[in-house]
């Protein structure tokens, strides 16, 4: 296969963040998915349909022509089930809502201390038709890191599906031969998102031979048998897995801190064609439109996109380096080559949008 047509595809994890980033993470991300769904841990968080709203405003102003950015509302114990009840009502590009445990990745410190408190708020989140985004990790520093996602479904998560059978869930950016089972075995109300860089690698990429801080993501990447089952998961066209990047920019002299590195990788530049590297190395390239424009639309009961973009086969090199408002960003993939390359369908026209 030489060349591919899809539906344009859509993003149901990514982190655009704000201020000096927010123009380039946006074209990045508008240029061929038709929505994104956004990630709320800003500084201060994303808490309310309000905030979404204005938020909503500043990534339009940079945005091409038809990208639809939607939102997950940041849980904190401060949500009730009345914000919820209001969320529905009034803001249609709210489709979610996000739960960080406390101090499980990048600005988190806003989030869950009791799961179990927020039953109650899980329960209006059921009654609205909304769906529930869980960062699927503990934080216990008595748990290894590796089984912190595993450990967050058996403790955690399989008491969730239970009590709310109705509630929608979908569980990010999974890791693990676990998550994937736990997936397979569940019903229809719960999916999850899989990312590009967790496809592509496992541990020993920021590991082995030396610590390479560009890989370095939560959660972390995993051993090759997790990756296997990971990639075995996309490609097989179960509509519980879907595209979700997760790519987070972070610049690099936080990445390369000797204590205390960011952890995110960013994929946006590249986000369709990277995927297009896993599946085509898998003869599985027929699979990739329900995976990337078919299912999370689906899952999130919006309509499919209507128009298509065109990939073919042709290596190009990915920059070495970006420029994010100053600072200086390392992309996924820099300096290598990519055998796939967006040929028609990029929404080239900058679209004019009045802030109010």
């Amino acid at each position: 296969m030489e060349q591919i047509t899809l539906t344009r595809p859509d993003d149901w994890h990514i982190h655009l963040r704000d201020g000096a980033y927010l123009k380039r993470t946006v074209e990045d991300a508008s240029r061929y998915f038709g929505r994104v769904l956004a990630m709320p841990n800003l500084f201060p968080p994303i808490t309310s349909g309000s905030l979404a709203d204005n938020y909503r405003k500043k990534i339009l102003s940079y945005s091409r022509t038809g990208f639809e950015p939607l939102f997950a509302l940041y849980l904190t114990e401060e949500t009730t089930p009345h914000s919820v009840n209001e969320t529905k009502e009034n803001y249609d590009f709210v489709p979610a809502y996000k739960l960080y445990p406390s101090g499980v990745t990048t600005n988190s410190e806003f989030g869950i201390k009791s799961i179990e408190n927020m039953y109650p708020v899980f329960d209006a989140i059921q009654e609205n038709d909304l769906v529930l985004c869980i960062h699927g990790e503990v934080t216990n520093p008595e748990v290894d890191v590796y089984d912190r996602e595993s450990y967050f479904i058996d403790k955690y998560l399989k008491k969730i599906v239970q009590t709310f059978p109705s509630m929608r869930i979908v569980l990010e950016h999974i890791t693990t031969e676990e998550a994937v089972n736990f997936i397979k075995e569940s019903n229809d109300k719960v999916a999850a998102t899989i990312t590009a860089h967790h496809l592509l690698y496992d541990r020993n990429k920021l590991l082995a031979g030396t610590l390479n801080p560009l890989y370095y993501c939560l959660p972390i990447l995993k051993r090759n048998t997790h990756q296997k089952a990971l990639i075995e998961a996309a490609i097989s066209g179960n509509k519980s897995f879907f595209l979700g990047t997760d790519s987070a920019p972070h610049p690099r002299q936080e990445k390369e801190k000797i204590c205390g590195c960011a952890a995110g990788c960013y994929t946006s530049h590249a986000g369709i064609e990277l995927y297009a590297e896993v599946f085509d190395s898998q003869n599985a390239m027929s699979r990739l439109e329900g995976f990337s424009s078919h299912f999370g639309a689906d899952f999130y009961r919006f309509p499919r996109n209507r128009d298509t973009i065109t990939m073919e086969r042709r290596d190009w090199i990915v920059d070495q380096k970006i420029d994010f408002g100053g600072d200086e960003l390392t992309p996924i993939k820099a300096g290598e080559t990519l055998n796939w390359k967006i040929e028609s369908g990029e929404n080239s026209t900058a679209r004019e949008y009045q802030l109010e």
